[in-house]
């Protein structure tokens, strides 16, 4: 009853839906409004749609996985149909299979790709009632999902009770949910009321009411004979609560025995009820006095959300207890071992070290079911169920570091400090310590990470050698992140300091051992006597060490690699960091394996292929809710030399990293900015910033970097002296390096500043040397220079030679500022350089421009779903859009276009 414009959105919702495309909606209100109402009006219009509904539980809330597991038992014929490692990590998530513990986003991924093989038999209409209330694992993955549908035919409809907290479907469209106009309520309300109704009382009612249906119905039973109690100051959804509690107040002992028996037990399954009422010889059938609040069919079901929190909250904690412990009684021990825990647990009166350890092997199922929130859930409350005061600490140790996981910095926090206020041994302060400094690095990016990790590994110095040096080279790891913004005690020379004087490893070192090594070396001795370490841990690496270790040391391998200047090995080590992340899907780590990977793309001038790569972080970032920062975006920009989007995301990125403490950031800020105006030929510009990159030999990697563009920004400003100093950096790190990469950028920058005798065979060797790597920008920058100082010398043909092989290079790679820079000095020997190629892409949308540069790659449409975390249907749908903007027919024409 006056619902018709929610009414014809819900049927418009189902027209797209049989047309082809995905819908979702927020039905959002406060309780009674009618959203359950509304609900049941779209099942009864999906005539010729499959419907699968679920519905949150408020004591379910941490049972990972229960609602999804709800919305998707009616589909899981369809499994098989899933890609293995989706198959796979699906299955264990609903304990059908044992394995590792699945990656959530992973499940997601499973879930969506689900949903779209069900669309493909008929159009799937999902129905998600009290959403406020599902556990956290579903709903984040429903709401992965909703922000993925694109043209999978395919509805998700929420409803929520609007309680004012943060909600977890923010971002999906939303149609609220209010009162009835005062005609509609005054209509319903003389429908409910049978027999004549004072109009002071009723005019009372629909004022309190504000035309929420629910109240129009329950209100008036307040009402006594003869006249009307004023409202108490309360919310209506009390108000109503309260009102269904009076109703109790008058059912016998046995009903609401049986009721609060129905209330605590969520799943709705008549012969456990039955089976929990025999423990407590009750007859079940008692219920029948409140067959106006409570139904018994097929399924137990309260006529309302707010009858089963207004039967649990009316009761006394003790019959709680009871009804709790009748339940886990009722509970089959092997088949649902986990929620006969739970139920044991709320039945408990006082700690008891039974309950607690079954709680602790329920906490390690769910976790390897990838159920991290219902870990945490299980062990916090094991940690407040044990009597002994250090298992108890040890157990919400535990509880801490799960909830971290979970991605609940908060709550771990509050777990960490309950476990430090109880006694720890020298092992659990120094993990207590650690736990600490990761959570510093996942709420501030590091930039109190770095001195809790020392003291970390401090502590574990006495007790595990090998664990104290993995520490320190997690500490030492923050410490180049976190830069120049380190905090005192923090910074790379203080790490270095405390980490090489700390206990060595009886036995020969390991990759890990020589990679901390070899930091420490760098940072208290220099580069002379770091490079020769750092090179023997690349050539060990990864010695052995298992997948999860080899993830863990596989970015400081990365950074060793840039800092030996070895094309090679990071080519090598970087192409496999992003393959573990994939593979055991650590996509917490992914981000920085696409951006590691992304970079030494663009240092060997495949700017396609590390923009793909620079997306496909993005959209990791956006699903993660990392806080990586946009280096590989900033760094393409620059490259290309697109002005405006570099500058922006030069300054955006300063900003962030900025605030969060990420010194490395600012440093490649300034790198980026330095390339930037070489490209544009701004070379005072390029100078300032690179100057200020350079100084910073806290990053070394990229204050190197920054030197060598310092060089050349100098001579073209005429400040050779300045150059001069850098150059002497550049060629100390170059003799040790003794790589081609190395030598070559080091002879180009050495014949910036020599005479004319010596320069030409500098440039020579460096186009040399430079040739034989694998990095084509600095190789065509190399022929750029050479050929700018041949036009000087006036000696216009090999002048034209080594222009128009640099105008190729740059025009190949895509770095359009330094192409115009050679362009512009071919123009000066008497040659006109081509037209740069105009990309094709210019009409297509940010997501079809990236789908369409990974089916450029080669990959299928399920593996560029995989990559960008839709489905395949939605990849075939933006492919359709980008062939018929493009005017193509097949991919293969996507390599001419793009």
């Amino acid at each position: 009853m006056g619902r018709d414009v929610e009414c014809e959105t819900l049927d418009q919702l189902l027209a797209d839906v049989r047309g082809g495309e995905s819908q979702v909606l927020v039905l959002r209100g406060e309780a009674g409004a009618g959203k359950s109402a509304l609900l049941d009006h779209l099942v009864a219009k999906s005539s010729g749609c499959r419907v699968v509904a679920a519905t949150g539980v408020r004591s379910e809330m941490e049972l990972a996985f229960a609602a999804v597991h709800q919305l998707c038992v009616p589909m899981l014929d369809l499994l098989d149909s899933l890609p293995e490692p989706q198959h796979e990590a699906l299955g264990t998530a609903f304990g059908m299979r044992a394995g590792p513990a699945p990656d959530q986003l992973l499940i997601s991924l499973a879930v969506l790709n689900l949903l779209a093989q069900a669309a493909d038999e008929r159009p799937l209409v999902c129905v998600i009632d009290d959403a406020q209330w599902l556990d956290s694992a579903s709903a984040q993955i429903l709401t992965f999902v909703a922000r993925r549908l694109k043209a999978e035919s395919v509805a998700c409809v929420f409803a929520v009770r609007d309680t004012g907290e943060t909600d977890v479907l923010s971002g999906l469209p939303v149609l609220e949910v209010g009162g009835l106009r005062d005609t509609d309520a005054r209509t319903l309300l003389s429908r409910v009321v049978a027999g004549p109704l004072d109009e002071e009382v009723r005019d009372r009612i629909l004022f309190e009411a504000r035309g929420n249906p629910l109240a129009l119905l329950e209100l008036p039973r307040t009402v006594p004979e003869g006249g009307f109690v004023a409202a108490p100051r309360w919310s209506l959804p009390d108000r109503l609560e309260d009102g269904f509690q009076r109703r109790l107040n008058d059912l016998p002992s046995d009903s609401l025995m049986v009721l609060l028996l129905a209330a605590a037990e969520p799943l709705g399954d008549p012969s456990l009820l039955r089976r929990a009422a025999d423990v407590l010889g009750v007859d079940v059938t008692a219920a029948d006095e409140a067959d106006e609040l409570i139904d018994f069919s097929d399924r137990v079901r309260f006529r309302h959300p707010l009858v089963r929190s207004a039967v649990y909250d009316s009761a006394a904690p003790r019959e709680r207890r009871r009804a709790h412990r009748a339940l886990a009684e009722a509970t089959d021990a092997v088949t649902d071992s986990d929620r006969r825990a739970w139920h044991r647990a709320h039945g408990a009166a006082h700690p008891d070290e039974g309950i607690a350890a079954e709680l602790e092997r329920s906490a390690g199922r769910a976790q390897a079911r990838g159920g991290l929130a219902a870990a945490a859930a299980f062990l916090e409350r094991a940690a407040a169920l044990t009597p002994d005061a250090g298992r108890q600490a040890e157990r919400a140790l535990d509880a801490a570091r799960v909830k971290l996981l979970a991605g609940a910095p908060d709550s771990a926090l509050k777990l960490l400090a309950a476990a430090e206020s109880g006694p720890l041994s020298e092992l659990q302060q120094a993990n207590a310590d650690l736990l600490r400094a990761r959570l510093a690095y996942v709420t501030d990016r590091g930039r109190d990470a770095p001195p809790i990790l020392v003291k970390a590994a401090q502590g574990f110095e006495p007790v595990d050698v090998r664990l104290s040096r993995a520490t320190y080279l997690d500490a030492m790891s923050a410490a180049v992140f976190t830069g120049r913004l380190a905090r005192p005690g923090g910074g790379t020379l203080e790490v270095a300091k405390a980490a090489g004087a700390a206990p060595r490893l009886p036995h020969p070192p390991r990759a890990p051992d020589l990679l901390l090594d070899g930091f420490v070396a760098l940072f208290n001795e220099g580069y002379m006597a770091a490079a020769p370490i750092l090179r023997r841990a690349l050539a060990a690496f990864p010695d052995g060490t298992s997948a999860d270790e080899e993830l863990r040391w596989m970015w400081p391998a990365c950074i060793a690699a840039v800092h030996t200047w070895d094309d090679d090995l990071w080519e090598a080590l970087s192409g496999r960091f992003v393959e573990l992340a994939r593979g055991v899907g650590a996509l917490s780590e992914l981000p920085l394996a696409l951006t590691m990977r992304a970079h030494l793309l663009l240092y060997t001038g495949d700017l396609a292929a590390a923009g793909a790569l620079i997306d496909e972080a993005q959209a990791v970032i956006e699903v993660t809710g990392s806080s990586l920062a946009g280096y590989g975006a900033m760094t393409l920009a620059a490259l290309r030399g697109r002005e405006a989007e570099a500058s922006a995301l030069i300054e955006t990125t300063t900003k962030d990293v900025t605030r969060r403490g990420e010194g490395i950031g600012i440093t490649a800020a300034e790198l980026a900015t330095a390339v930037l105006g070489n490209g544009l030929g701004r070379y005072r510009e390029a100078m300032i910033a690179a100057r200020r990159g350079a100084s910073h030999e806290r990053d070394p990697g990229l204050a190197n970097w920054a030197a060598v563009e310092f060089i050349e920004a100098a001579t073209r400003s005429g400040k050779n002296e300045a150059a001069a100093g850098a150059l002497h950096r550049i060629s100390e790190v170059a003799a040790v390096s003794g790589t081609d990469w190395a030598l070559g950028v080091e002879a180009r920058s050495r014949a910036l500043l020599a005479d004319e005798e010596v320069a030409e065979p500098l440039y020579q060797e460096s186009i040399t040397r430079l040739g034989r790597t694998r990095i084509r920008p600095d190789l065509a920058r190399a022929h750029l220079l050479y050929g700018e100082w041949l036009r000087r010398e006036r000696r216009r043909a090999q002048a034209r030679e080594n222009l128009r092989t640099a105008f190729d290079l740059f025009t190949e790679i895509g770095m359009t500022a330094f192409a115009d820079r050679a362009a512009r000095e071919l123009q000066a020997t008497g040659e006109t350089a081509r037209k740069l190629a105009v990309e094709a892409a210019g009409p297509l949308t940010p997501q079809e421009a990236q789908i369409a540069k990974l089916a450029r790659t080669g990959l299928t449409n399920k593996e560029i779903a995989t990559r960008l975390f839709v489905s395949p249907r939605t990849v075939e749908y933006h492919l359709r859009k980008v062939f018929t903007k493009l005017g193509i027919t097949s991919r293969h024409q996507l390599e001419d276009l793009l």
